[in-house]
């Protein structure tokens, strides 16, 4: 006996351990969804192609190495037959102008700080994306347990109509439509249910994982109202998008770029430095020396057809693109707080509105209906009525609640700031 009893109280202990297990709340599934998705990766590895880009054209040209010969006769392609003939060993190299190499650093440098917002922005629409899906998942496990509960009352009332048809206190028709009324909600219950194992499907999806993998969600009954939608978004959106931040980086590239273009307009130097090998004379048996030659060259940025003016110019119509785009961006982000905002206030007042009057009185008005209906001094009609009220105002409050958090959601993502 007591070894039994050790055994269902490891049992219970190990299945205890596989349901915690199964659990992931919902900063575990945003974790896993931001460390799984290939969108990060593939930004990431963006980033490191930006970063290795730095060193592409920001560091000094190669050397030349020439080899050659010098003087040559053409009647005996001889090296001892004139004082002049070489052997010709050059080494050539391009200094840029001062500060040209820098310039082109600083602009290529630019490019991982913008990749960098481009990251933070898609971590932040990830778990945007992760946590509305949860929400609505939750929202709709929470409908399918309303109709299930009310599945199970009008099966509680269709055996009282069918006790009642039995005795003649009921008619046909009312066993008809309570019939009626529980396959209604039971087609409802089945169209729940697959709405359920979409939004699992997608959820999953973003986790990389199995599209009919488990996924268990809590319930959000009580939520706690922002009272930060009244501040000024704005000055979140620009302290905290990286968004924003990332078209600021894009313009200052372009400054950057406009600065190394203007570069073009100085010259670069170039140095040559040639050493020749003389042979001594066959027919004197005279030695000679060699020649050694420096050389300083010195390019004339002429500018033609404009093709160094029309960089600069370039780089000042994409500061204008990316000011307008920034400006662009902050009128969308306003209309979008603006409506966020007003919906926000809109369902606050909903759900204190449902919470405080709406449901308390259907609730008891279903109450009064079947308690009357149990003594015969109402219809079963009543009583289904009132149950489908309440069942709308349960379900309809659930899905403000659940849209009120979608909503903070979706302002966390665009303000770039966790409330």
């Amino acid at each position: 006996m007591r070894t039994d009893l050790i055994k269902i109280l490891i049992a219970v202990i190990l299945f205890a351990s596989n349901a915690a297990a199964q659990y992931e709340s919902l900063d575990e599934l945003v974790q896993i969804a931001i460390e799984v998705s290939p969108k990060i990766k593939m930004l990431e590895a963006r980033r490191n192609a930006a970063f290795n880009r730095i060193e592409i054209n920001s560091n000094m040209p190669d050397p030349v190495l020439t080899l050659g010969l010098a003087n040559m006769p053409t009647n005996s392609f001889s090296f001892t037959q004139e004082p002049m003939t070489q052997k010709v060993v050059g080494l050539m190299q391009s200094f840029p102008f001062p500060g040209t190499l820098t310039a082109i650093e600083e602009a290529k440098a630019i490019d991982t700080l913008i990749v960098d917002e481009e990251i933070k922005d898609a971590v932040n629409k990830i778990r945007m994306m992760t946590e509305q899906r949860y929400y609505e998942l939750s929202y709709l496990r929470k409908a399918i347990r309303y109709n299930e509960e009310s599945l199970n009352l009008l099966h509680t009332i269709s055996d009282v109509v069918s006790t009642k048809y039995t005795v003649a206190t009921a008619s046909q028709q009312n066993v008809i439509k309570v019939q009626l009324q529980i396959t209604n909600l039971m087609e409802k219950i089945e169209d729940l249910k697959s709405k359920e194992q979409t939004v699992i499907a997608d959820l999953n999806a973003l986790l990389l994982r199995d599209a009919a993998s488990r996924i268990i969600t809590d319930d959000f009954n009580e939520i706690e109202f922002l009272n930060t939608i009244h501040t000024n978004l704005d000055s979140l959106a620009y302290s905290n998008r990286p968004l924003l931040s990332g078209i600021k980086y894009a313009e200052k590239k372009s400054q950057l770029n406009q600065n190394a273009a203007e570069k073009k307009f100085y010259p670069n130097i170039n140095l040559q430095v040639q050493y020749g090998f003389r042979d001594k004379i066959a027919a004197t048996n005279t030695i000679l020396n060699d020649f050694l030659s420096v050389m300083v060259g010195v390019t004339l940025p002429l500018n033609y057809g404009g093709k160094y003016s029309s960089g600069v110019e370039e780089h000042l119509s994409m500061q204008e693109f990316y000011s307008q785009q920034y400006s662009l961006a902050l009128q969308n982000l306003r209309g979008r707080f603006g409506a966020i905002t007003s919906q926000l206030n809109s369902f606050e007042e909903r759900i204190k509105l449902f919470e405080e009057g709406l449901l308390p009185q259907a609730r008891q008005n279903f109450n009064s209906a079947l308690a009357s209906y149990q003594v015969d001094e109402v219809d079963f009609l009543n009583v289904i009525d009132a149950q489908d009220q309440m069942l709308k105002l349960e379900t309809n409050l659930y899905r403000l609640k659940i849209d009120y958090l979608k909503l903070v959601s979706e302002l966390e993502f665009l303000t770039g700031k966790e409330f």
